[in-house]
């Protein structure tokens, strides 16, 4: 009989704030904050420090690597390491479109101004259009030869009339790390200009709201700003669609170069952007500081550029009395100065308008930040004294920053600003460094973590941490008998004792003379540990009961654990691991000279020596009957030792990395490995078979901890993430895991050489022409599989017409004979559909963005097919927008082949009249609604004070109406 295995399942993981792979962004009301938490997107509430939503998708498991916030304040874009984009709903917290596109880890994430656009750039060097209505790509543009950076929309002078067209009208400037920036017309569908004089990578880009000034930044001491022509960019578009050709170069340059600003920071630009009204920019940078720049007002330009020629003119009058001869040529040289003094005078730069106003210094380094996009307007700004910025830093923590900002009316001198000052943080919901060890308390309620500096206590059911500690650099740790305490060993080679209900450290033990304390064990009798180090001992303590001293001699203390360190036993070499039999009779001892020794545990007398190892055993654990021995050392084997005979049972190489933990479960012979392959597996210590793979971590596992009866593990890695698979009911054998691992990995395999292969598709216009602009979509195992469902359903439709067909030839020929009408298909007996509306289900079923690549899968016997059920769709105007979908990308496909087709006229004939007719019929609905829609507006508009949709003004109103009345003393 097969034997049958009991699955783990992934539960959400905790312990993450903020993963460093992404940026964090305000909502819309500037309370909340959107950050990556590894595969998932978590929703915080800043000021309260709780998590209010978790956005995850089951079908993903890469790490969130951009966020990007919708001009409405409600979706946000959600890119990928593995190129995919998701769109999540802030209000329903669910993923409402995923789209597939490139071919690397999503870069940059953009939205226009409608919020009906967006602009994705990833390391596969590709610029995506989305459209996020449609929920499908647009084209592909293709220019940049690494990674792009930044992307921004530049919208023209003549703006879009509506959002229908926002697609096809605009710029778009983007950077990359091949140190060009790049100005796009998306009319054109192609590069207009680039920029070409940096001479390193840029890192980020910003343009201002008005859409006058672009920022760049680069690995240098300055930022450089150039100056956007909206006007020049009409003409342009108006150029381009009259056809000119004598222009000049300079007739393009749309952007030109307007200075250099001076920044504090000696390390890279991380990020760069503006304030929502314009007055300030803000640089990140790649240490641990974030500057502010303030753009000065048209008044103190003015002034400025007074006082500057003032000092120009003094300075000329200096050198014409210096100069002064008495002659023909001292006055020829005085006319010729008063004539050139107004063309030598210093025009206007980027440092006249752009100027240094505060730093915002971090505790570590930090990775992204946002303005708040409430203070889009000035009048708001001033009312709340200072500009809102939420940082994002590398050490798992979220802060909110308060720069004070200058009242109207006066400069930042005359306000006298104090510094900006931290309002806000999230910091206690995870560790600052990564876990390095974990431990569970006897009932399996509470989790033990231990990193550099801390050590956080948590609720195995609520994944809420109920005890933060501070702590040396924890390495091991353990829970002692009662689970009132817990004892963690640190690489200062002490022992440190911590009473959980009081949350305070009670006493610190130099165990181990300053070398690391790496393994601590408690003797199964529960009366005492053991702990190995680096200084070559193995160490023996008792648990003892005292009294602390008090005062007050009336007053009883509380009894509590302390230790007493009984014995020591010296070794040859480092101690890297001990561990009692549960038995009691046998102490293992694993050495940095790659071998484990074994000794009597009540004599310390030799027993065996287990040698076999490569590299040092890292970790080891013995089974609940004392027989097995499992060892996990830096050489990637996992190697199962019997304790009868010191004999090697077998010899696993279980990870591509080294091992780091190993651990049985309780009453049986399974194990589970953990290694810097960000894989948990586990084992049948029997049979010597991997029984399961648990994916998910993002960086090295470093701890493992398997429950009583193996009803769950937890597992913490160096992305701080902490992880719990827990026991299901679902039954595994191992010849369907094997084959389920064999198709995951042809279906990764297969991917892949879809991606190596996939060219250009079709002939139409636009795609033979230039390499800039191509399609959109990317096939992936989705698209394969809805392109086979809908050849199941082309097969099965077929099939039924014909069989009606020929009873109904049948009939007509012999109708005497009375032939049986035919049997209906079950699966269309059952969903109560006629052929052609279940191939039209198949079709709307398939997601919007995949059905491009889901066509091209169909040959073109299939495609023929189709297109006799496309007749039959326009004929009954059954979903007009999505047969004209379909139809348009089947005759730009295959238009060589159907173009080589004569039987094929007549039904394109069929199809241009039917479908015709329903297009009409649906523009004449549409009329229709836009012209009562108009009339409601109009009615509206009537009755109301204000514009329809002018939300700006009603604003004003009510700023107007809440601003202090003014108050004059009047004498007699």
């Amino acid at each position: 009989m097969v034997k049958a295995y009991l699955r783990y399942e992934a539960r959400s993981p905790f312990g993450v704030i903020a993963s460093p792979a992404g940026n964090s962004v305000f909502d819309g009301s500037g309370k909340l904050s959107i950050t990556p938490g590894l595969e998932d997107v978590l929703v915080w509430d800043i000021k309260k420090g709780t998590r209010v939503a978790r956005w995850s998708d089951s079908d993903n498991k890469a790490e969130v690597t951009c966020i990007a916030r919708s001009p409405n304040g409600k979706d946000y874009a959600v890119g990928y390491a593995d190129g995919s984009i998701r769109l999540f709903d802030l209000a329903s917290n669910a993923v409402n479109v995923v789209l597939n596109g490139h071919r690397g880890r999503v870069s940059a994430l953009v939205f226009d101004p409608t919020g009906t656009v967006l602009a994705s750039g990833a390391r596969d060097t590709d610029l995506i259009l989305w459209d996020v209505v449609g929920e499908v790509g647009l084209y592909r543009l293709r220019g940049h030869k690494d990674e792009i950076t930044g992307i921004t929309f530049v919208a023209g002078a003549k703006k879009a009339a509506s959002a229908l067209n926002a697609s096809a009208e605009g710029y778009i400037v983007t950077s990359s790390k091949d140190t060009l920036v790049k100005l796009w017309d998306l009319r054109a569908r192609h590069c207009v200009q680039t920029l070409v004089t940096h001479r390193s990578e840029v890192w980020s880009l910003a343009v201002s709201p008005d859409q006058r000034l672009l920022v760049t930044g680069t690995s240098d001491m300055d930022l450089r700003v150039w100056t956007i022509d909206v006007d020049k960019l009409d003409r342009m578009g108006g150029e381009s669609n009259d056809g000119t050709t004598d222009r000049t170069a300079s007739s393009w340059e749309a952007i030109t170069e307007y200075g250099s600003i001076q920044r504090a920071s000696r390390d890279r630009v991380v990020s760069l952007k503006f304030h929502p009204t314009g007055l300030y920019l803000a640089c990140l940078s790649a240490d641990k500081q974030v500057e502010v720049f303030r753009a000065r007002s048209h008044a103190e330009i003015k002034k400025k550029m007074a006082r500057r020629q003032k000092r120009h003119r003094e300075k000329r009058r200096k050198d014409k009395d210096i100069g002064e001869g008495g002659g023909a040529v001292g006055a020829d040289s005085d006319n010729e100065g008063s004539s050139n003094e107004q063309e030598d005078v210093p025009a206007i730069t980027a440092a006249d308008e752009l100027t240094s106003f505060k730093h915002i210094r971090t505790s570590a380094k930090a990775v992204s930040f946002d303005f708040s996009p409430a203070e889009s307007d000035a009048t708001a700004l001033h009312r709340q004294g200072g500009l809102h910025i939420l940082v994002s830093q590398n050490d798992n923590s979220l802060s909110m920053w308060n720069v004070p900002i200058p009242p109207p009316g006066k400069t930042t001198k005359q306000a006298s600003l104090p510094d900006p000052s931290l309002m806000c943080s999230v910091d206690m919901l995870g560790h600052r460094s990564e876990p390095r060890t974990l431990a569970l308390s006897s009932d399996n309620e509470l989790i033990a973590s231990a990193a550099n500096k801390s050590l956080r206590i948590w609720n195995v059911q609520t994944n809420s941490c109920v005890r933060t500690l501070e702590c040396g650099a924890a390495t091991c740790a353990s829970f002692l008998p009662g689970d009132q305490s817990i004892v963690v060993g640190t690489k200062d080679g002490n022992l440190e004792l911590y009473d959980i209900p009081s949350a305070a450290l009670v006493e610190t033990f130099d165990a181990h003379e300053g070398a690391s304390c790496w393994s601590i064990d408690v003797r199964p009798d529960k009366k005492g540990l053991v702990t190995g180090g680096a200084d070559k001992c193995v160490k023996f303590w008792d648990f003892e009961l005292v009294r602390d001293a008090q005062s007050d001699a009336s007053v009883v203390s509380r009894r509590r654990m302390t230790l007493e360190h009984v014995k020591t036993l010296k070794m040859s070499d480092d101690v890297l691991a001990v561990k009692f039999s549960p038995d009691s009779r046998l102490l293992a001892v694993a050495l940095l000279d790659t071998t484990v020794k074994v000794f009597y545990a009540d004599t310390l007398k030799f027993f065996l020596s287990l040698y076999g190892h490569k590299l040092p055993v890292i970790s080891l654990d013995i089974s609940s009957d004392s027989t097995l021995l499992v060892t996990g050392s830096a050489d990637k084997s996992v190697k199962i030792w019997g304790l009868d005979f010191g004999d090697c049972h077998r010899s696993i190489l279980a990870h591509q990395e080294p091992v780091t933990a190993v651990r049985f479960v309780w009453g049986t012979h399974y194990f589970f490995s953990a290694g810097k392959d960000k894989l948990v597996q586990q084992w049948d210590g029997d049979k010597f078979q991997r029984i399961q793979k648990l994916e998910g971590s993002h960086g090295d596992v470093w701890a493992l901890a398997v429950a009583k009866h193996g009803n769950f593990v937890v597992a913490s890695s160096q992305d701080r993430s902490i992880r719990i698979w827990e026991k299901t009911e679902e039954p595994l054998f191992l010849e369907e895991e094997r084959e389920r691992e064999l198709e995951e990995l042809y279906d990764r395999g297969l991917e892949e050489s879809l991606d190596r292969n996939e060219q250009p598709v079709g002939g139409g216009d636009g795609e033979d022409e230039g390499d800039e602009s191509q399609r959109a979509g990317k096939a992936t195992m989705e698209t394969l599989k809805a392109g086979e469902r809908i050849m199941e359903a082309l097969d099965l439709a077929d099939e039924e017409r014909r069989k009606w067909e020929a009873y109904e030839e049948q009939k007509r020929k012999m109708p005497q004979l009375n032939p049986q009408a035919p049997d209906t298909n079950p699966i269309l007996l059952f969903e109560k559909l006629s052929p052609e509306a279940y191939v039209l289900r198949t079709v709307e079923r398939v997601r919007a963005a995949d059905l491009e690549d889901a066509l091209l899968v169909l040959p073109f016997s299939r495609v023929l097919s189709l297109l006799a059920f496309i007749d039959m769709w326009a004929q009954r105007e059954w979903n007009t927008p999505l047969t004209c979908r379909v139809l348009f990308f089947l005759l730009k496909t295959h238009q060589n082949q159907i173009v080589a087709t004569r039987t094929m006229r007549r039904q394109l004939d069929s199809i241009r009249k039917h479908l015709r007719a329903g297009v009409s019929s649906q523009r004449d609905q549409i009329g229709y609604n836009l012209a009562a829609l108009g009339a409601l507006r109009a009615e509206w508009e009537a009755n109301a004070t204000a514009e329809f949709f002018d939300e700006k003004d009603i604003q004003k109103i009510l700023d107007d109406q809440l601003k202090k009345r003014k108050f004059t003393g009047l004498k007699a």
